[in-house]
Formats: C-alpha cells, structure tokens, sequence
C-alpha cells in the first residue's frame, strides 16, 4: 500500500495550520500500517514548503509546481493533484479539508477510478486495513467505514491532529512534469473585507456565538437590536474571537423581524453550518436552542449565558454556565477590554 499526502501551498510558499494536522494524522496512519508515505505539493514555489517539513520521514517528496498552479482553480489543480498520485501510484491518498481541495477531491478520484470521502475526523489501521470516522445525521452519530476500492481519497478534517511540529531541513524535490491545462478564467486580485469586518476567524482562540434572544424583547420590554450589534461587533474587535450563530437567529431576516446585519449562513454553527474547533466557547442569549450545540461539541471548553436557569441545552451541554443578562454581561466585558 502505497500512501500520498497533499497539499497546496499558501501565498507565502508555507503550509497552512489545517495541512499540518492533516500530516501529522496521515504520519500516524502510514505508522499504523507499518508503510512508507510520500508528500505531494501543489503551488508556485514549492521548496520553502518542502524543506519546512523535510523531517516528517516521508519517502518522497513530488511537486508540481509554477504560476499556473499558484491560485486555486478547478482544472489546473485537477490536473495537478492526478499527476502527483500517478507518479506516486498512490493507493491511499490525503488531503486537508480545505476549500480547495473539497471542490476537486471527487473528480481527481474519478479520473482515477477511486473513489473520495470527504469530512473524515478519524484515521485508523487493523490488520493493515486502514479505516475512517465520519460523522452523520447532524454530527449525532459516528460511523468507521472502510472500503476496498482503490486508490481511496479522503479530506481530513482540521483538528484531526495536534499540528506537525518537527525539524524542518533541506528536502529533496522531485518534480513531476505537467503541461498547464487550458483555462477559461485567470486571477486578477483578491478583494477581502477589512481586519476589523471579518468575523469568521478559524484560528481563533474563542468562539462566540450568539443566539435568537440577542433580537428578541429583553426585560424592559423592548428590543435592542442596535445595542445587541455594538456588544458583539466591540468584543470581536477587542477580543479578535470568531463568531458562530445559531439557524434560527440566521434565518430570522427572513421571516421579517429584526436582525444582526452582518450575520450570514456562513457564521452558521451546527445543523448544516459548520463544526468548529476552537479551544474555547463562549454562547450567549441562546434561550433553549438545541440546534447549535452539536455543532460545537468539539470545542474544547464551552460556557454559556443565560437568564433560564433551566435551559434545557446548557445543562449538562456547557461546562460553565452563567445565570446573568447577557447585555450587562458582555458590556462589562467590553469595558474590562478597552
């Protein structure tokens, strides 16, 4: 059995977080199998890259590189990551959850005849049989699947493993000759909100998320949309934490009624949002929904706000949970920021 891992380089020739979990998790499966691994890069210059993790103990070290392969696009990464994996006749192939890679992953496989499972948060091997933890029906149940089918292609989950952290040195490169394919579409730039707007940050220390009460009547009766927006856009910006919400809060614009601005479904967290990992959490003015708190079951440590003591999901569901008004709470937070 043959193992390839991959990875497209960032804009400055490293490798991001989510790719080094990603090695670190197939070191472990190869280790399992008791087989060698190889490494297979994509992007504009790939040495910095290479050399960064040349003590990973991969046998091999492929790359295709050039401007062509610099930016993310369907057909040339296609076409990359299928050279990459017949020069390394791989069987067993790896590759970080990115975005990225997700939108090529099933037609490289079909280009080669495998097959591709995607949101894989588990790697193991028993008599040499590697298999994979996959999450279902709203990350409520876990299934291990193997299959016999190969070469077999799987996106690994970011938090998968701790990220790899070994000598880097100087690694030799082999690299795989591939004649750019036509394209349709070239990058021109890149057009990104300002630091201060960004509000989903992955690599953030603290998840906050808020909750449909933030819009709902508070005890005076009234509702404080406007107050609710300043709290949570001064403690994004004070804290630089990374904001999740609930469905119900999302969709609210919908169905009328008054809503956070700046919320969208890609601040989604659970349901068919996402599953973040973040070592801390912090949700506020939930009263009672259940939705979210799947999706964060894999933070590390979760506290909640709110004024029902009896709320059915933070009891048991969160580690700290805070019987005070979520408004009082987070201004004073704000203010023990500044």
């Amino acid at each position: 059995m043959s193992t390839l891992f991959l990875a497209h380089t960032e804009a400055d020739g490293t490798l991001a977080k989510a790719a080094l979990e990603a090695l670190a998790a197939t070191i472990q499966l190869a280790t399992a199998l008791g087989t060698p691994f190889s490494v297979g890069l994509i992007g504009d210059n790939t040495g910095p890259a290479a050399d960064s993790i040349a003590g990973c103990g991969a046998a091999r070290f492929l790359a295709v590189t050039g401007t062509d392969f610099a930016q993310a696009r369907y057909a040339t990464d296609a076409a990359a990551a299928e050279a990459l994996c017949r020069a390394a006749a791989a069987t067993l192939v790896s590759v970080p959850a990115t975005s990225r890679w997700n939108r090529v992953l099933p037609g490289v496989a079909h280009r080669l005849g495998g097959r591709a499972d995607t949101h894989v948060t588990g790697l193991d091997a028993a008599n040499g049989i590697p298999s994979i933890s996959r999450w279902f029906y709203r990350q409520r149940m876990e299934a291990v699947l193997t299959r016999s089918t190969r070469p077999w292609l799987l996106a690994l989950e970011g938090g998968i493993a701790p990220a790899w952290q070994g000598a880097a040195g100087s690694a030799a490169v082999e690299a795989v000759a591939l004649t750019p394919p036509a394209t349709r579409s070239h990058v021109v730039g890149f057009e990104a909100p300002a630091a201060d707007q960004q509000t989903i940050r992955p690599d953030a220390e603290v998840l906050f998320v808020t909750g449909a009460g933030w819009t709902k009547k508070q005890a005076d009766g009234q509702v404080k949309v406007a107050a609710a927006e300043t709290l949570i856009l001064d403690f994004l910006r004070l804290s630089r934490a990374s904001l999740g919400s609930t469905k119900s809060l999302v969709d609210l614009g919908g169905e009328g009624q008054d809503i956070l601005p700046f919320l969208s479904h890609l601040n989604q967290v659970g349901q068919t949002g996402s599953t973040p990992r973040h070592a801390k959490g912090l949700a506020t003015c939930c009263h009672g929904e259940e939705p979210h708190t799947v999706g964060w079951r894999f933070i590390g440590e979760r506290r909640a706000i709110s004024l029902d003591a009896n709320c059915g999901w933070a009891r048991g569901k969160a580690d700290v949970l805070y019987i005070a008004d979520a408004f009082a709470v987070m201004a004073k937070v704000n203010a023990l920021l500044v």
